[in-house]
C-alpha cells in the first residue's frame, strides 16, 4: 500500500506537468483573433470610444490581431494606454482562447484649470486632461497661474473639502489663485469675495466663515463688504465697499471774496490800490447819506443817490406853498 500511494502521486505529477507542456505548446498556436474593448465609467460625457483604444494603439505601433497569444505583452499595452490623458486606468487579460479584452477607466475631472491661454482638466491623482470644445464637464473652475513649484494639485484637498459640503459646494464658483499665500474664493452671493490664504488649515477658516455669514452679514447686508479675508488666525477681517477719502482741502484766497450785491454800491478808489475788506463790508452794511451839517462839500466817505427821475406818465406836482417866479420886467430903454 504505502508502494502505491508513491506510485499514485508520481502519475498525477506527470499528468500535471505533462498538462502543461501541452497547454504551453497549445498557446503557443493560438493567436489573437479579437480584441474587446470595456468603458467602464461612460456614464454622462463619452470622451473615451472603443475606437480611441484601437486608434492608440495603432499609433504606438502596437500590433495585437492576428498575433501569437504567447508574443503579447499585456503589461506594455496597459503602460501604453495608461499614457493617454483621456484614461485613468487599464486592465488587460485574454479571455476564451484568443480575445483580448481591455478595461478602460475614462479619466474623472475634479476640476478645470485656466492658466493663461491654456485650458485643462485635473482628475484627483493630478493627471490632466486637455479641455475641448466636444467635452464640457461641469467641475469647480481655478484660474492662476501654475509652475513645477506650485502645481494645481496642491489645490485638490481644498476642492474636495469644499465638494463633500453641500454648503461650500453651492457657495463656491470659481477659484483665482493670485499667489500661493492669496487664494481668492468667489462666491455665488454677489457683492464680495472670499480671501482663504493658503491651502492649510482650510476647515477652521471655512468655520470663521460660515460664523461671519451668520452673525454679521445679515446685520451689516450682503452688499456692505467686497472682501472677506479669513486667512488670519482667531480673526476675518473685512474690507469694505465704500471707502470714504478724505481729500485735504487746498486754501483758495479767491474763494474769501464776497460777490458783488447789485443792490450796494462798493467805495472804491481810482487808484490802483486794493480795496479794504472790512470797510467795504461796513460801508455796504449802513445806507450812504450825507451827515448832517456838514460843511465844505460832500463828505468823501459819503455818496449822494442821485435824485430820481420822474416817469414820463407822472407829472411833477406843484407845492402850493412855493410861489411861482415873476417874470423880470422889461427895463426901459436908454434915450440916446
Amino acid at each position: 500500500m504505502k508502494y502505491a500511494r508513491y506510485i499514485l502521486l508520481l502519475v498525477l505529477l506527470s499528468l500535471l506537468i505533462g498538462g502543461a507542456i501541452w497547454a504551453r505548446n497549445k498557446s503557443r498556436d493560438e493567436v489573437c483573433t479579437e480584441i474587446k474593448v470595456e468603458i467602464e465609467n461612460n456614464e454622462g460625457v463619452n470622451f473615451v470610444t472603443p475606437s480611441y483604444v484601437i486608434e492608440e494603439l495603432e499609433r504606438k505601433h502596437i500590433i495585437v490581431k492576428d498575433m501569437p497569444v504567447w508574443q503579447i505583452n499585456v503589461e506594455d499595452i496597459e503602460n501604453v494606454l495608461s499614457q493617454s490623458q483621456y484614461i485613468e486606468a487599464v486592465e488587460c487579460m485574454f479571455v476564451n482562447g484568443g480575445v483580448l479584452k481591455i478595461k478602460v477607466s475614462q479619466i474623472v475631472p475634479v476640476m478645470r484649470v485656466f492658466d493663461g491661454d491654456q485650458s485643462y482638466y485635473v482628475n484627483r491623482q493630478g493627471k490632466r486632461m486637455t479641455a475641448v470644445a466636444a467635452c464640457n464637464i461641469d467641475v469647480p473652475i481655478v484660474k492662476g497661474h501654475f509652475s513645477n513649484r506650485f502645481t494645481p494639485q496642491r489645490l485638490l484637498p481644498l476642492v474636495q473639502y469644499v465638494e463633500n459640503d453641500s454648503a461650500l459646494k453651492a457657495l463656491v464658483t470659481m477659484y483665482c489663485i493670485s499667489d500661493t499665500n492669496n487664494i481668492i474664493i468667489v462666491p455665488s452671493i454677489k457683492g464680495h469675495v472670499i480671501n482663504i490664504g493658503n491651502c492649510r488649515d482650510f476647515e477652521s477658516k471655512f468655520k470663521k466663515l460660515k460664523l461671519f455669514y451668520n452673525k454679521v452679514m445679515p446685520v451689516k447686508g450682503w452688499m456692505y463688504y467686497d472682501t472677506i479675508s479669513v486667512k488670519w488666525d482667531h480673526q476675518v477681517v473685512a474690507t469694505r465697499r465704500d471707502k470714504i477719502v478724505e481729500v485735504e482741502k487746498v486754501y483758495d484766497p479767491n474763494e474769501d471774496e464776497i460777490p458783488d450785491d447789485p443792490g450796494t454800491m462798493r467805495v472804491s478808489s481810482d487808484s490802483k490800490a486794493p480795496v479794504n475788506k472790512m470797510t467795504t463790508e461796513k460801508t455796504a452794511s449802513k445806507p450812504l447819506t450825507a451827515s448832517p451839517g456838514a460843511t465844505g462839500g460832500e463828505n468823501k466817505e459819503d455818496v449822494k443817490k442821485p435824485p430820481e427821475q420822474p416817469s414820463a406818465k407822472e407829472k411833477p406836482k406843484e407845492n402850493p406853498k412855493e410861489k411861482p417866479k415873476e417874470k423880470p420886467k422889461d427895463t426901459p430903454k436908454s434915450k440916446k
